[in-house]
């Protein structure tokens, strides 16, 4: 079965990345990061990776039109960021929707973070700090058959 919106990009005003999607409510969620394009080289440390917020998109079917839902997670909004909110995910849990999103800290570790909101497509309210232990990036999230 062929799509309307194959092999066309969904969004053209954002430059994104590494997305994960999710259907929540019979609607289709993406969670993508958000590149700002920015005249810097290449460097060891990323930072040609200027990311510092979050856009939820979203679509009704995969036909359908897709919809940037504005601004739904900021790095001035997390207290232990900052720079580089790369690639997030999602999940739903006991009637609230959570980001799970990596960062790299003030000391330039990348952490990985949670933020929590009553809507798919945020805005979100960070966890005051990140996960204890965390040093990675890219984080998902798996929900087993047994809701856990």
């Amino acid at each position: 079965m062929k799509h309307d919106n194959e092999r066309k990009a969904l969004i053209t005003s954002l430059f994104t990345a590494d997305p994960s999607a999710h259907v929540f409510n019979g609607k289709i969620y993406i969670y993508p990061s958000h590149d700002l394009n920015i005249p810097v080289a290449d460097d060891d440390d990323g930072e040609q990776y200027m990311m510092e917020d979050y856009h939820v998109l979203s679509m009704d079917d995969l036909d359908a039109e897709c919809i940037d839902n504005g601004l739904a997670l900021s790095k001035d909004d997390v207290p232990w960021v900052d720079k580089q909110m790369w690639a997030p995910d999602a999940v739903y849990k006991n009637g609230k929707y959570y980001l799970v999103f990596p960062a790299k800290d003030k000391d330039g570790i990348f952490r990985i973070g949670v933020a929590e909101s009553d809507s798919p497509v945020g805005p979100f309210k960070p966890q005051s700090d990140y996960i204890k232990g965390s040093f990675s990036i890219d984080p998902a999230v798996l929900v087993d058959d047994d809701g856990r």
